[in-house]
């Protein structure tokens, strides 16, 4: 094994040598900026030139990947490199000379207009290439429209701008790509990546999977509930739903097929399960940190907010798949499964750098960045010294993870470049302030119309692209409105949150329901489909913590207790109805009464009866349910009594 690896690296093209090399430097400059090297040498360095290190190294790490096919020189990788090296070069001096270029801004010499030419351009050609056309298309109708935003009709004429400008504007200023979007991907979330990989290069990843087993595998639907259970775990720090999917649906979706999930079942349990570790803090697909930056307050409010509606999330899912399989008598996965006492004999020392992590974010309250290289360090410390089934860290296994670590940050930082270009639009134009206005006064003074207008075009525009993209155009666009219209700030965010990550799982454009697919070879639009009834719960989510503010920790504990256990039993009750199970089959009455019961029991705010209308509705709720679990035991004795015909 050994061996045909070494052949594999002699191999490799001197580019992709450089590649990687470049790549490791990224990280390798994370970390000494983290540790404040620069102010402990004497040095003063501007965030902003820090950013252009960054972007610079990113951009010709990206260009020498597309020169490369199976790690050789393609016939027009030339073309390829030549872009890198002119992107290498204009950055490393936009980073050089940043101070004197601020300086001389407003005189716009030519060497802003070079840097902001090669970064427009260099930028928009990178998330092309590795977001896809939806991102591209996105951000050049933006930059379309600043050209010619004087000219627009109607409310959202804009400033007059030239193209000289223009790109000055938006690939240089502190207030386009060089803000915080991309401060938080090069400062924080890559940090963050880092500790993924070395988690999963020590073992963690199938640590993850076989706690999960252990856990869940010995009950009914033990197969669907360890895809939960592990994509909860692996989503909520791998920062992708769609390589969620694929790392963890090669395990579970094969897993689940065995045990007697349907093919489209086993993939839209996947697709769902591993979408909600973007909504799971610590990470959220980078999305945390950007939201605390975006809304100036801290992480752990934002990680705190976040918590309540994600475990509310997989409660639907978890409660779904355990009905569909006492509906279709699914039995647990083989009894050969591990302990969940023999996993943590193995791996209990991954509950070391997990621990420091928590304890530094929320009991020494150390920035976020801080603690994910706290953490990091001591990963490297248990995993040098302990393995897990075969995986354990060395110096060469550590020095591919910073590898690893700087080509998946590639699309990342692109993305929230790209994303800087959009927020930079938004401000010189002033079309920011129009959108927000346009928007409210479109939909009048229903808040509830409002938010299903925002939702579609969270969805919408969310198609297509990764996380953290998702949320710096939403938050751009769709947030300010939001909040304009009385909704508090931080219940906007999450709002559009979770709808941008909704198109995930909606078609046409459902990339992790799509990817699941590819895995189970069944119909992408059918998984698709299927993804939306098993994810149910997180199209009303926003909505609910929006009406209810107590669901994302604001409010008195009576408060936050009464109102998640409103929504906990209402989100079992419409879980029942849909899947048709509950201690028995339900009859179609029974079906549409559990569910109409469970939507009212919902804590939304917005029925007129107000709080004494959930009251009731849960009662009764509880009141069916105890009555339907007592005929599904008495059909079960008299069966198991022969008295069954």
């Amino acid at each position: 094994m050994t061996d045909s690896n070494d052949m594999s690296l002699r191999a490799m093209s001197p580019i992709a040598w450089v590649a990687g090399g470049l790549a490791s430097l990224m990280v390798v400059a994370c970390i000494l900026w983290n540790i404040d090297l620069p102010t402990r040498l004497g040095i003063a360095v501007l965030p902003q030139q820090y950013m252009a290190f960054q972007l610079g190294l990113t951009l010709t790490v990206a260009f020498l990947g597309f020169a490369l096919e199976d790690g050789k020189l393609k016939s027009t990788g030339w073309i390829y490199c030549l872009l890198a090296a002119i992107c290498l070069a204009t950055l490393m001096y936009t980073a050089w000379d940043f101070v004197w270029l601020l300086q001389e801004q407003f005189y716009r010499p030519w060497q802003i207009t070079l840097s902001g030419a090669v970064v427009t351009i260099a930028v928009m050609e990178g998330i092309r290439r590795k977001a896809g056309w939806m991102l591209f298309s996105i951000v050049a109708v933006f930059l379309v429209y600043a050209l010619f935003a004087d000219q627009v009709p109607g409310r959202l004429i804009g400033k007059e701008l030239s193209l000289e400008r223009l790109v000055q504007y938006v690939g240089f200023d502190p207030n386009a790509v060089y803000s915080s979007p991309l401060a938080v991907g090069t400062i924080i979330v890559l940090l963050f990546v880092f500790f993924g990989q070395l988690l999963f290069a020590a073992g963690g990843g199938n640590f993850f999977t076989d706690l999960a087993m252990a856990a869940t595998g010995r009950s009914r639907g033990g197969s669907a509930k360890i895809s939960v259970f592990g994509s909860a775990l692996f989503g909520s720090i791998s920062g992708s739903a769609v390589s969620n999917v694929v790392t963890t649906g090669v395990v579970t979706i094969p897993l689940m097929q065995r045990g007697g999930y349907s093919k489209r079942d086993a993939g839209a349990i996947e697709a769902v399960a591993s979408t909600g570790g973007q909504l799971t803090p610590p990470i959220m697909g980078a999305a945390a940190f950007l939201m605390a930056e975006f809304l100036e307050i801290p992480y752990m409010t934002v990680a705190g907010a976040a918590l309540l509606p994600a475990a509310l999330y997989y409660l639907a899912v978890f409660t779904q798949v355990d009905l569909i399989a006492a509906r279709d008598k699914i039995a647990p996965v083989e009894s050969d499964t591990l302990t969940t006492r023999q996993v943590l004999k193995e791996g209990w020392h991954f509950v070391v750098p997990f621990a420091i992590l928590l304890a530094a974010l929320f009991v020494w309250r150390m920035d976020p960045e801080q603690s994910a290289l706290l953490a990091s360090v001591a990963i490297v410390a248990v995993g040098f010294l302990r393995g897990y089934r075969g995986d354990r860290l060395t110096l060469r296994t550590l020095g591919k993870v910073f590898v690893d670590t700087g080509n998946s940050m590639i699309s990342l930082i692109l993305v929230v470049a790209a994303a800087g270009f959009v927020i930079g639009i938004l401000n010189i134009t002033g079309l920011g302030f129009a959108l927000t206005l346009v928007l409210v006064d479109s939909v009048g003074s229903s808040i509830v119309l409002l938010l299903l207008v925002s939702a579609v075009i969270c969805i919408v525009l969310g198609m297509g692209m990764p996380t953290s993209g998702v949320y710096v155009l939403l938050a751009a666009l769709v947030a300010p409105s939001l909040v304009e219209a009385g909704i508090t700030p931080i219940a906007a965010h999450m709002f559009i949150l979770y709808f941008g990550m909704m198109s995930m799982i909606t078609p046409p454009v459902a990339l992790a329901s799509f990817a699941a697919a590819t895995i189970t070879k069944d119909d992408p639009l059918g998984t698709g489909v299927a993804s939306m009834r098993v994810g149910w719960a997180a199209f009303i989510l926003p909505f609910l913590f929006v009406a209810t503010p107590a669901l994302l920790m604001d409010g008195t504990w009576v408060q936050i207790a009464v109102n998640l256990a409103l929504s906990a039993l209402a989100i079992v009750a419409i879980t029942a109805g849909i899947v048709g199970y509950w201690a028995g089959p339900l009859s179609t009455v029974l079906r549409l009464l559990v569910g109409v019961l469970g939507f009212f029991a919902l804590p939304l705010g917005f029925l007129p009866a107000g709080d004494t209308i959930h009251f009731i509705a849960a009662g009764l709720t509880i009141a069916l349910a105890v009555f339907l679990s007592l005929r599904g035991r008495s059909r079960h004795e008299f069966t198991k009594g022969g008295y069954h015909s």
